[in-house]
């Protein structure tokens, strides 16, 4: 059964890419265009867990394709896949709804040990992995529900991807605390995860927009220069 859809242009990466994934056990859907990784997607979308995206491409490019499949899936893993130099388009990416990206030229460890993570954050069940006593918290104007993976502000409710989620969780679960960002990186990811802290802040801009009332001037979720963020009611 297919398991990772992978959109690279360029074939020899490609074909490298999905030897190595399939040495681990996966099963690949390897396209060269966005146009294909969409056709695949909507094909296949209920057993893809993780989907690798190069960013540059022509015809429809990868930020084009992160953001048609984000739509519609808030739970599948996306890794964007740049060069260097292309700083912008990695950070314009997650903005959309990636959760990592990796640059090229990369080690296959390095992708390997960020797909398998992104793979493990995809195939949970977060209504069962957040189910503990507490199955609302209470902060303000806002409630999340542990059980239902609902947050809702004034009663009404705001799509979260898995990240913005675990974010939304942490920050609740330790109110008026400041946390740096390695911590909140950790709590997202997991503690064998290596991934760029630079992931907190983007995601951080991100929950600004959906909801704080001026999110130049955030209420809620506070900078703490240096450090990391904090969560006042």
């Amino acid at each position: 059964m297919a398991n990772i859809l992978v959109c690279e242009d360029e074939a020899a990466i490609r074909e490298f890419i999905v030897l190595n994934l399939e040495k681990k056990g996966y099963g690949v859907i390897a396209v060269g265009s966005g146009e294909e990784a969409i056709n695949e997607f909507k094909k296949h979308q209920q057993q893809l867990k993780v989907v690798l995206l190069d960013i540059m491409m022509n015809g429809i490019n990868g930020r084009e394709v992160c953001k048609y499949i984000r739509r519609r899936d808030e739970n599948i893993g996306i890794i964007m896949i740049s060069a260097l130099g292309q700083e912008i388009n990695k950070v314009g990416s997650l903005m959309e709804g990636a959760d990592d990206y990796i640059t090229k030229p990369f080690s296959i460890s390095e992708l390997m040990a960020r797909v398998d993570a992104v793979y493990r954050r995809s195939s949970v069940d977060f209504k069962s992995y957040y189910n503990d006593d507490t199955s609302k918290i209470i902060s303000g104007d806002f409630e999340l529900d542990t059980k239902s993976h609902i947050f809702r502000k004034n009663g009404e409710i705001i799509d979260l991807t898995q990240t913005e989620y675990k974010i939304i969780l942490c920050f609740l679960k330790n109110t008026h605390i400041a946390i740096d960002r390695e911590t909140m990186l950790e709590y997202c990811r997991g503690s064998l995860y290596s991934g760029d802290p630079k992931i907190i802040d983007v995601n951080v801009r991100r929950l600004r927009l959906k909801i704080e009332n001026t999110p130049s001037s955030p209420q809620h979720i506070q900078t703490i220069w240096g450090y990391g963020y904090r969560w006042e009611e």
